[in-house]
């Protein structure tokens, strides 16, 4: 029942893509992508993601008002740039996340931001399993994010969580975690994520799941069963209990939470009819009907005084957790998360060389996005392979040609990042296609190495396999249940087979990355995978 809805709410959300979320422009080739077209009557928004699941409101708020939403789907930090950097000018007319705040911390994106309206709410808080409240002892009205901290620690308590630097959720949730546990009464410094770092390590080792989407963790938690807990907004945990057999404790730590507003943000760049049309849909989701609609369809609190919030959203108040005060002190938080506090990463990147990557320079856009990953040594948060990471490029044609491992040394990644560019740019298309072997040696090469760290496997090819689906079955099939926990993000490009990559992804508890929209879309989905590892 639970995986069969969250499957539902993901094809909800690719739906939105697919027909109300991005136009292009008239003169773009077919197959290329380019920026919504602004058209009287429509309010073209970069969203996060979860807001998928406001597609009934807003079809009544376009039978009111006549305003369709045509939503783009983007992550805090990567939302944040596009505002400051002039890129969301023309191409969008207002922003929609879970929250301004890291924006606000941007002083060049201060007079992009015509107005800031609030439509609902909903606190941070951790969905746990009954069983593992009874186990703890736990009253769920008193537990502490200090109190968390002690069942982590002590190995009592394991839990998933999404990516901070690609997830509104994730991010909101660092900035949660490191706010109870330093005690901070102002917004967060640098000394107060000083003074966590050490409780902030050992609160992150408990971390069993990472997830570049709510909907994805969700579902990789009802897959797993062997996690204790999910932290997400109330909002998600609340959804994934509607459906499930045995709903989770939702808990909103007593010493506060961060809480996400949803503020509907005019772009002050947008034409002044997208500017009326906005207006007029805030004006509508702000009115009683609206109001009401939301809460009972989402989950998420009301913010217009006199409509209830809906069953199960408890209305007892909890202390507002201080905000990071500067962009720096932001930066670091999500520096320290990627590259010290939470577990390391192995990825194994199984890369399809065969002949007919040489068709359309294929090879030279797989060594393009590759070689996007490696960033700098002094890259911002999310720019590159992380410090600690274990990445391993495994080139195939009619076999596994090489295994090439490389550790991203912390404090000197310089050395590691630099064999990897070598090590890509020397990639040679020749051979066939032996998709399911390549994945068996994948897998092999994963079994060998730490255990303790998030494991994935990359798949990328331009075709269809050479070799048998059933003997690569049969090897997942017959792996240690550990081992099945890897998940296999296909990315579909070229001439590969949807049903094929699917079936991979499906069978492993990954995920299908759609790069056959252009010449860029295979550095996207790269790029998006980063959220997954």
């Amino acid at each position: 029942m639970i995986r069969r809805a969250l499957w539902s709410v993901l094809a909800l959300a690719t739906l939105a893509a697919a027909t109300a979320c991005t136009s292009q422009d008239p003169g773009t080739p077919p197959g290329k992508s380019g920026p919504p077209v602004y058209r009287p009557g429509t309010l073209r928004v970069l969203a996060s993601s979860e807001l998928a699941d406001m597609e009934p409101v807003l079809k009544s708020a376009k039978a009111a008002t006549g305003v369709t939403v045509e939503f783009t789907w983007s992550g805090t930090l990567d939302a944040a740039e596009q505002v400051a950097s002039d890129k969301a000018d023309g191409r969008f007319d207002a922003i929609w996340l879970s929250s301004d705040d890291y924006l606000r911390l941007r002083p060049e994106a201060a007079g992009k931001l015509s107005s800031e309206t609030p439509v609902m709410s909903s606190p941070v808080a951790i969905g746990v399993k009954p069983q593992a409240v009874a186990r703890l002892g736990w009253k769920p009205d008193e537990v502490t994010w200090s109190a968390v901290h002690e069942a982590v620690a002590a190995g009592k308590l394991t839990y998933g969580m999404t990516d901070p630097v690609r997830s509104n959720s994730g991010f909101s949730a660092l900035v949660s975690v490191a706010s109870g546990l330093s005690g901070a009464q102002a917004a967060l410094t640098e000394a107060d994520v000083a003074t966590a770092r050490p409780k902030l390590k050992e609160f992150f080792a408990g971390q069993k799941l990472t997830s570049g989407s709510s909907g994805w963790l969700a579902t990789a938690y009802a897959r797993r069963g062997d996690v204790d807990a999910v932290v997400n907004y109330e909002s998600v945990l609340l959804s994934m209990n509607s459906t499930a057999k045995e709903p989770l404790t939702v808990i909103r730590p007593r010493d506060g939470v961060v809480t996400a507003h949803y503020p509907l943000t005019l772009l002050a760049s947008a034409p002044v009819g997208a500017r009326d049309a906005g207006r007029a849909l805030t004006e509508y989701l702000r009115g009683a009907d609206a109001q009401k609609a939301i809460t009972e369809k989402t989950f998420r609190r009301p913010v217009t005084p006199g409509v209830a919030p809906a069953a199960g959203l408890g209305e007892d108040k909890r202390r507002e957790l201080p905000f990071p005060g500067s962009r720096a002190v932001a930066d670091g938080l999500l520096a320290s998360y990627e590259n010290e506090l939470r577990r390391p990463s192995r990825t194994v990147y199984v890369l399809d060389t065969s002949g007919s990557m040489e068709d359309e320079n294929r090879i030279g856009r797989l060594k393009s996005a590759l070689t996007d990953l490696t960033g700098t040594g002094s890259s911002g948060p999310g720019r590159r392979f992380r410090d600690r990471e274990e990445v391993t490029l495994l080139p195939f044609g009619d076999k596994v040609k090489k295994v090439l491992t490389h550790v991203v040394e912390p404090g000197d990644p310089g050395p590691a990042l630099d064999a990897i560019r070598k090590d890509v740019d020397a990639l040679e298309p020749e051979g066939g296609t032996a998709v399911y072997g390549s994945l068996k040696a994948a897998y092999q090469h994963l079994g060998k190495g730490n255990a303790d760290a998030f494991t994935s496997i990359v798949l990328m090819t331009d075709g269809q396999s050479g070799d048998k689906v059933q003997d690569f079955d049969s090897f997942y099939a017959g792996l240690p249940d550990g081992q099945k926990h890897t998940p296999v993000f296909a990315v579909l490009f070229g001439d590969s087979d949807r049903r094929e990559l699917t079936h991979i992804s499906e069978l492993t508890g990954g995920r299908l990355f759609d790069a056959t929209g252009g010449s860029g879309s295979l550095d996207g989905a790269f790029e998006e995978i980063r959220g997954y590892q």
